[in-house]
């Protein structure tokens, strides 16, 4: 049986992999979770799991917790509570489900245990791939994709020697805004970006999912996840999302990973790999579906998507100021201050007035990330972040 810490519990992903849970008690045990404010949910969770141990982010939150009532449940707090829980807690496996640069340290304090880590949580490769990358040459952990799209990736490629990849094609279903012209992006409003076409996720990342910037995050992931060049990674936009990505190898053949939309897959495929356990869901029918259509995204309306490829490329502090500007903006939209299109403009001046460094430790990436989200509230709010 594998013990399971999940951090980001009370999000989509979080219920998703509690579900997974739920449909094999014979394999996996929680043994710990981690909520920012959703206490009810937290409290659901242990009556259910029984885990040994609980982080709470924000403060209200941790004092409002019926500590006295479960007593059982050791209490962690906030961004350190997160850094203890994965260092010292017994598991074997962590689903990264947080949301933000938050998640970077616990991935690679976990990996440094040489855990296993299921990640969800997009932003540990794209501010810190480096690192990360450093701390799975010397300590010897597990990076295992949640993402559908690096999932399908990493089943494409079960068994095949990497000198025979030629290329990666990422599909992107296009977000709510893919035929919408250009010149009415100033109009779109919070309400609009939230309507996903075809996941149902948390704000921040249907946000980015609009821009697509969430694709070029994955594009970045790629990069360090497969170890796999920039220019050998291409996007295609494939509205119907039945395909999640696809490999092209040095003959010419591809080949594609297909299903239907259900984060529950990618999921319980990290959390059993090696095995595939079974699944009674809804089964694709190709017939039913009818049209596969592929199309390039368009990098004049969408320049979030380039900026990724861009920073990646550059690598270095790049990246940590690409994400930092990125979740500073979609906040700031997200509270209307901000309109829609000054996402791309914002994030792209931070990258413009930035000086890429080498990304040499925790603290660098630690400073600029403050940096550049200190510059950016006192801009728009009058105070630091």
């Amino acid at each position: 049986m594998k013990k399971v810490l999940l951090l980001g519990s009370s999000g989509s992903i979080g219920t998703s992999t509690e579900n997974c849970i739920r449909r094999n008690p014979e394999e996996y045990q929680l043994v710990g979770i981690s909520v920012n404010r959703s206490i009810e949910k937290a409290i659901a969770q242990i009556d259910e799991f029984s885990p040994e141990a609980l982080v709470i982010g924000e403060e209200q939150a941790y004092t409002a917790f019926p500590h006295q009532q479960y007593k059982q449940t050791n209490l962690y707090y906030g961004v350190e509570g997160l850094r203890q829980i994965t260092r010292e807690l017994d598991y074997d496996i962590l689903v990264n489900a947080l949301v933000g640069s938050v998640g970077f340290e616990p991935t690679l304090e976990a990996l440094k245990r040489g855990k296993t880590v299921a990640l969800a949580n997009k932003e540990s490769l794209v501010v810190g791939g480096e690192l990360i990358e450093d701390v799975l040459a010397t300590h010897g952990g597990i990076l295992l994709p949640v993402d559908s799209e690096h999932s399908a990736i990493s089943q494409c490629l079960n068994g095949e020697d990497p000198a025979t990849i030629e290329s990666m094609t990422i599909t992107a279903s296009g977000g709510p805004f893919r035929t919408l012209p250009q010149e009415e992006f100033s109009r779109i409003t919070v309400e609009n970006a939230l309507k996903h076409p075809t996941w149902e996720m948390g704000a921040k990342i249907t946000i980015d999912s609009s821009t697509l910037m969430n694709k070029g995050f994955e594009v970045m992931e790629a990069h360090h996840l497969f170890s796999i060049p920039y220019d050998k990674i291409s996007v295609v936009v494939h509205p119907q999302s039945i395909i999640h990505s696809m490999v092209t190898f040095h003959d010419g053949s591809v080949m594609a990973q297909c299903g239907l939309p259900d984060m529950e897959l990618p999921i319980q495929y990290a959390l059993s790999y090696p095995q595939r356990l079974p699944m009674d869901t809804p089964r694709l029918n190709l017939a039913t579906v009818g049209t596969l259509s592929f199309e390039k995204p368009d990098l004049d309306r969408f320049p979030c998507l380039q900026h990724c490829i861009d920073a990646g490329k550059t690598g270095g502090t790049l990246p940590t100021v690409l994400n930092a500007a990125n979740e500073e903006a979609v906040t700031l939209f997200l509270e209307k201050r901000i309109a829609y299109t000054d996402i791309e403009r914002i994030i792209g001046n931070e990258l413009a007035a930035h000086t890429p460094a080498p990304l040499s430790s925790v603290d660098t990436l630690m400073s600029v990330d403050k940096e550049t989200r200190t510059r950016i509230r006192r801009s728009y709010c009058g105070r630091e972040a």
